[in-house]
């Protein structure tokens, strides 16, 4: 219509007149020429789609890449969305299923109800601590004693210390790296308004741990006798010191142990994934919450 000759002016019509004419708008009119001389191909809008194939080999790469083993199939959907794959969580654990990329698990036992109830998780870090001990062998040392100490709320290791005999004193040590890392020394009152969650051990119970723990100003907090519950953060880290270190790999000595307990800590920290951190590591939820406390300041 827009080449069309007037037969008065013997001029073609033109596009602006007939749309004008019409009232139609130019752009919808270029929009729709466009779309005949460049055809796009039929596809749904929203996230690329993968196959069955082409996700397991996804899967596969994120196990291969992963600097742990034995990670369940949230964290392998969490480490997929890292990667910018979006699938569903379900999809993730269907497929790892039937290819057998699952890790093995035990099935839980009937267990008596808890004498108590609430929560162990603080609100922000260095409200609560716990620490407790573990035992693993080296070949000229035969067993040896595993400390450490751990944060409830972002969950990162503070302090880890590895003796052959273990004693009151010893088991002071990942408080002590603590109190340095996180208040810059170990002195009288550093740590005031600090609760410490500890088992009964002998060693916890001492005269002269709880003095020394109250030097700093930290509040002793046990927890129930028989109920490892209480301190299940550090129960946590210690199945992962475990199944990522101590039961895959020989130590010769104690010397070995203790260097790799300190690469453990900090590859821990540095990029272990926690679910009740949002997928986040220990360091990062650490950062998170330093710089909400200077937002809020």
């Amino acid at each position: 219509m827009s080449h069309t000759i007037s037969p008065s002016s013997k001029k073609p019509y033109g596009l602006a007149r007939v749309i004008a004419t019409w009232g139609l708008a130019r752009s919808s009119y270029y929009a729709a020429r466009q779309r005949q001389r460049h055809p796009r191909p039929a596809s749904k809008r929203g996230p690329k789609r993968y196959s069955d194939e082409d996700l397991v080999q996804q899967i596969r790469q994120v196990l291969d890449e992963n600097v742990f083993h034995g990670e369940g199939y949230r964290k392998i959907w969490a480490r997929l969305r890292h990667r910018n794959v979006r699938v569903w969580k379900e999809r993730v654990l269907r497929l790892m299923r039937e290819n057998q990329l699952l890790s093995p698990s035990r099935t839980p036992s009937a267990r008596p109800g808890n004498p108590h109830e609430g929560t162990i998780i603080v609100d922000s870090p260095n409200q609560l601590w716990g620490t407790d001990a573990t035992a693993t062998f080296t070949e000229q040392d035969g067993q040896v004693t595993i400390f450490a100490a751990i944060d409830h709320c972002a969950a990162d290791c503070l302090g880890i210390h590895a003796v052959k005999k273990a004693h009151r004193f010893e088991a002071l040590e990942p408080i002590r790296q603590a109190l340095r890392e996180q208040f810059g020394a170990f002195s009288a009152g550093a740590a005031a308004g600090v609760r410490l969650r500890h088992d009964h051990g002998s060693v916890y119970m001492s005269d002269d741990f709880q003095n020394e723990i109250r030097f700093v100003g930290m509040e002793s907090s046990p927890s129930f006798i028989r109920q490892p519950e209480g301190n299940g953060c550090i129960e946590r880290f210690f199945r992962t010191l475990k199944e990522q270190l101590l039961w895959i790999r020989r130590f010769k000595d104690l010397a070995e142990l203790r260097e790799a307990l300190s690469e453990f800590r900090h590859r821990y920290n540095e990029h272990w994934i926690m679910e009740r951190l949002q997928y986040r590591t220990p360091a990062q939820a650490r950062r998170d919450f330093a710089l909400e406390v200077q937002r809020a300041a």
